[in-house]
């Protein structure tokens, strides 16, 4: 099994405001091996984003603020790092994908000059050199006329092509580690197939390591090796890819995989799971899925549960899964 690359843990993330202090991201455990595919999947709020920000070390302070935990990357913690030093690692050791290429692209420069300027920062070489080596990384990731598209401007440019150069920019300078911030959401699924396809050829032929952040279970399915569930701040489930999908422990991802449209079923309504994901302002006591899980308990409402070893390499946080002589 290869060694950690990043090791996140008891990662708190906060945001202190007006009405009081809240906790996206509340003691989080998460690790990623290098070479692996790891997917961290949850609905929208249960702090997916924030823990990558964090990571990344692009939480706005204030009102952010990372209150305590560790980032371990490559036997150095990154939440402790000066921004400078931080600043040698964005985009050279780990890089990022956002969700919104638009709004991550600087609409007044060119497409080839943002990623030349990536490139002369972390690797120190001239101009023309820069440019070859970004119209060869627009070559790679499947982009027509590299040599024109590197002058064309992000507005000139479909979405597709616009998220393949952010994905040759997040891969100018080779990064151990991708994380990638729901690169597909904005995309029609013609467009997300060969973005997915393009991710899966970068790890196989580079090696890096990918962190997936997405809520679109069929994404999980396609790419990733392992699999983390979020729910309101916190890891819920964790394991390998196929006893995740194929035998899911915490109420929640089973509500998550049922939700999903099935062909060959002949029901007339999809499920959903009942509720919503609860405010960070406003937490439960106990189990923060208690009020929306069909398998609630008495002791569910009291106390959290921890993460519970279901096998090897996979673990579930739900009281269900409590020994028999505690039970």
């Amino acid at each position: 099994m290869a060694e950690p690359l990043l090791e996140i843990k008891g990662l708190e993330t906060h945001f202190f405001t007006d009405r009081g202090r809240v906790p996206a991201v509340d003691g989080v455990d998460i690790q990623i091996r290098k070479g692996e595919v790891l997917g961290i999947v949850g609905e929208s709020g249960c702090g997916k984003s924030v823990m990558s920000l964090s990571v990344m070390g692009l939480i706005p302070q204030p009102p952010g603020k990372i209150v305590s935990g560790s980032i371990e990357f490559k036997n150095q913690n990154l939440a402790s790092l000066s921004e400078n030093r931080m600043q040698q690692i964005r985009g050279n050791e780990i890089a990022m994908i956002f969700q919104e290429p638009m709004t991550s692209l600087n609409p007044v420069f060119t497409s080839g000059n943002q990623i030349v300027e990536t490139v002369r920062l972390h690797r120190k070489i001239g101009k023309k050199e820069a440019r070859a080596h970004t119209i060869e990384m627009l070559r790679k990731v499947g982009i027509p006329r590299p040599e024109a598209v590197v002058d064309q401007y992000p507005h000139q440019l479909s979405g597709g092509m616009r998220q393949r150069v952010m994905i040759a920019m997040a891969m100018s300078c080779d990064p151990e580690l991708l994380i990638a911030d729901e690169p597909t959401t904005a995309l029609d699924v013609t467009i997300q197939a060969q973005i997915l396809d393009l991710m899966k050829q970068l790890n196989r032929d580079s090696g890096t390591a990918i962190m997936m952040i997405t809520h679109d279970l069929g994404v999980v399915s396609e790419i990733c090796d392992r699999i983390v569930v979020m729910y309101a701040g916190k890891v819920v489930e964790e394991g390998d890819k196929r006893s995740i999908l194929k035998n899911p422990q915490h109420p929640y991802t089973k509500g998550l995989i049922q939700s999903v449209p099935d062909m060959s079923s002949k029901q007339e309504r999809l499920y959903s799971i009942p509720g919503t994901v609860p405010s960070p302002r406003a937490l439960p006591q106990g189990c923060r899925f208690a009020p929306r899980c069909e398998y609630v308990m008495e002791k569910c409402h009291q106390e959290m549960p921890s993460l519970m070893a279901i096998d090897a390499d996979h673990r579930s946080r739900c009281w269900l899964h409590m020994p028999e002589e505690e039970a």
